[in-house]
């Protein structure tokens, strides 16, 4: 199935590993071209080349006020157009109330929250009818996870942020989309069963929850992101998409 993606160019955000890495990856092979970006130069600088030809590394953290329009600039700059964004950040600590502080909810929200409020805000002043913007959610924005506390407050709310905006731009012939990855298997989440005793019990435990009976790959979820990015999903939007393998238990 031929996506409509060749050459049009898209910024993704925490895109040094995990799932902003899969999906731009993702994006390449379909032919588009990609912005990535991430806190650390040298990170950002090294996926750029891992991922060849059409891929821009740019060091910017999503809580710097400034980090929006020099992405967009970026993207502009380095391949002549601007066709979409896919914000991912990070996931905040883990913990559950007594655990988190202040400063790590302050923290949380600056780069989770308000970073992907600005990234999304200055996406929506550039971009023409066709153009698409999307948020790496959790399945958290329906089922709260035990000991993701700064998470389960943030990601809901930017769900609802990405749906108001859906129906502000949809008129303008924008697209609002968001995906909701559960058990997928990166850093993050072997990190998070490695807060367990027995991690590979963990593990266990958690697949045996999924209806699949297993984690998914980087991959499932950056297919699934490239799709909703490009113009064959041009009739999606205001969608949560969960990518979790049925994990999440209502309809």
């Amino acid at each position: 199935m031929d996506l409509g993606l060749k050459d049009r160019v898209y910024l993704v955000t925490g895109a040094t590993r995990g799932l902003g890495h899969a999906a731009a990856r993702e994006l390449l092979a379909d032919g588009a071209k990609v912005v990535i970006s991430g806190r650390e130069e040298r990170a950002v600088a090294e996926a750029a080349a891992w991922l060849g030809a059409g891929a821009l590394g740019v060091a910017a953290d999503n809580a710097d006020p400034e980090a929006a329009s020099r992405l967009i600039a970026a993207a502009r700059g380095e391949f002549g157009r601007f066709d979409g964004v896919l914000i991912s950040v990070g996931g905040p600590p883990p913990g559950f109330l007594a655990d988190n502080t202040d400063a790590q909810w302050q923290a949380a929200f600056d780069s989770v929250f308000l970073g992907a409020v600005r990234l999304a805000r200055a996406a929506a002043q550039e971009l023409e009818e066709g153009g698409v913007i999307g948020f790496v959610l959790s399945g958290s924005v329906y089922e709260p996870i035990p000991g993701l506390t700064l998470s389960n407050g943030l990601r809901p709310g930017l769900a609802g942020f990405a749906k108001s905006l859906s129906q502000e731009l949809g008129p303008r012939g924008i697209r609002v989309v968001g995906l909701l990855p559960a058990r997928i298997d990166t850093d993050r989440v072997r990190q998070l069963d490695g807060l367990s005793p027995d991690p590979e019990a963990a593990r266990a435990a958690n697949e045996a929850r999924i209806p699949l009976r297993r984690y998914g790959t980087p991959e499932e979820f950056g297919r699934s992101a490239a799709f909703l990015l490009s113009p064959a999903a041009s009739y999606l939007t205001g969608l949560m998409l969960p990518v979790d393998g049925g994990a999440l238990h209502s309809i």
